[in-house]
């Protein structure tokens, strides 16, 4: 399980928390304003695209795992649908437009440093040039016996389900 950073003030007023059993658990509590914090997950999006045989893959341009490769994926923010977020994020990271097809997997959590919960899409090629953007270096089709090193055990789970469909 990863490691989340403990709170000692209120985000809304600066006083500072304690425990209190709160909705069936122990939860950090503001007794000056009455705040309970709940804890949320970071969820990232991304798409699992096939040409022929092969699946799309990014190399990572910076930390955390930079050199390593994914499928295109990144943060969901707090305005966007998750499949919307898959979407740009391939855009922004390969100049491929996609259409999703289709759910592939859910998976959490991950270990701290990366998103804890990774929603992962099926999605077909519609549009756009494929050239490396944002935080990529290289992009490229990869045969599923020939893949280079992964970044992230949602990679490596994703693929597998791939595969094994």
């Amino acid at each position: 399980m990863p490691h989340v950073p403990e709170l000692y003030y209120c985000p809304q007023c600066g006083h500072a928390l304690e425990d209190k059993e709160a909705f069936g658990r122990a939860r950090r509590f503001c007794p000056s304003c009455d705040l309970i914090i709940f804890r949320d997950h970071k969820v990232a999006a991304g798409v699992l695209v096939e040409q022929g045989d092969k699946v799309l893959l990014v190399r990572r341009r910076r930390d955390p795992r930079q050199g390593a490769w994914s499928f295109p994926a990144g943060f969901v923010e707090c305005d966007e649908e998750p499949a919307d977020a898959a979407v740009r994020e391939c855009y922004e990271e390969t100049g491929l437009e996609v259409r999703v097809t289709g759910l592939h997997a859910v998976i959490g959590p991950e270990p701290a440093g990366a998103a804890s919960i990774v929603i992962v899409y099926r999605a077909r090629i519609v549009g756009g040039e494929l050239a490396p953007g944002d935080d990529v270096d290289r992009v490229g089709f990869f045969d599923l016996d020939e893949l280079p090193p992964l970044a992230f055990r949602a990679t490596r789970i994703a693929l597998a389900k791939w595969r094994d469909a």
